[in-house]
């Protein structure tokens, strides 16, 4: 199986427990997530996030709907947290959150090892779409929470 990492960091002009928090709570991946995916969680809110914890929501991909279903591998807060795709479009995702204070604010540190169906045709498909939309998406949500920090 051919995995894939996704990296990036931002800080955030705020304390840690007000980031942490932010991150933590389910309903804000829909602020943070492109309005062109059509990102909605489906599972009751609010969501007691916690290790064991699931959120499903529903999501389109180049106009395609996906549905998806997390589950929280791990949570330690206010410093770490990670969920991994228990049912989805991916063979593998596992997306690492990492807080700690830096420089009168909260780095956030976004890790993800993801791999693809298909084989030879998911290392194409990943070259020629999915690496630049994981990249968008991150691009999208580094813009917005400037937004709503600053």
């Amino acid at each position: 199986m051919t995995t894939y990492l996704f990296r990036r960091e931002q800080w955030v002009p705020r304390p840690l427990p007000i980031v942490f928090d932010f991150f933590s709570r389910a309903e804000n991946l829909e602020r943070i997530t492109p309005p062109r995916m059509r990102f909605h969680i489906i599972s009751p809110l609010p969501i007691r996030m916690d290790s064991g914890a699931t959120i499903e929501y529903a999501l389109r991909v180049h106009g395609f709907p996906v549905r998806w279903l997390t589950e929280i591998e791990t949570w330690n807060p206010p410093y770490e947290f990670i969920d991994v795709q228990a049912k989805g479009p991916y063979k593998l995702w596992r997306h690492t959150h990492r807080f700690r204070e830096f420089r009168d604010g909260t780095l956030v540190e976004d890790s993800i090892t993801y791999a693809l169906p298909f084989g030879p045709l998911g290392r194409v498909l990943n070259q020629l779409l999915v690496a630049k939309d994981i990249s968008g998406i991150f691009d999208y949500r580094a813009q917005t929470i400037s937004a709503l920090f600053d």
